[in-house]
C-alpha cells in the first residue's frame, strides 16, 4: 500500500495539475475582490529562474521540475459524477424505506403504550 501510494504521488500528482488548480482558485477568488491591485513604484520583477539560482541540490531540482513552462490546455478540475443514476435511485429508495420503517416503529410504540401523540 505504501509503495502504491508513493508511486501515485510521484506519477499522477504532477505539479502541473497543482499549479492549474491553484490558478483556478486564485482566479475565482479574485472575482470576489473589490479592490484594484497596483504595482508599487519601487517593486522589482522576479523571474522563476532567478529564484532557483539561490537553491541547490534537491531544492533546485524540485524548483526546475515544478517550473511552469506553458499554460495548460485542460480545465483544472474534471471529476466524474459521484454516482450513476441507478446508484442514486438505490440510495434514495433505501433512505425512503428506512424512514418508513422508523415511522412504523413510532406508530407501534405509541399504540402499545397508549399514549397520545
Amino acid at each position: 500500500m505504501g509503495k502504491a501510494s508513493s508511486r501515485f504521488i510521484q506519477e499522477d500528482v504532477k505539479m502541473e495539475y497543482v499549479y492549474d488548480y491553484m490558478l483556478h482558485l486564485l482566479t475565482e477568488y479574485a472575482k470576489l475582490l473589490k479592490f484594484k491591485p497596483i504595482i508599487p513604484p519601487n517593486a522589482m520583477e522576479l523571474c522563476s529562474e532567478s529564484m532557483a539560482c539561490f537553491a541547490d541540490g534537491k531544492w533546485k531540482e524540485f524548483m526546475e521540475e515544478s517550473l511552469v513552462r506553458y499554460p495548460s490546455d485542460t480545465t483544472p478540475c474534471t471529476m466524474p459524477p459521484p454516482y450513476d443514476p441507478s446508484t442514486i435511485k438505490y440510495i434514495i429508495d433505501n433512505n425512503t424505506r428506512a424512514i418508513k420503517q422508523v415511522e412504523m416503529w413510532e406508530d407501534e410504540f405509541w399504540k402499545t403504550h397508549n399514549f397520545n401523540k
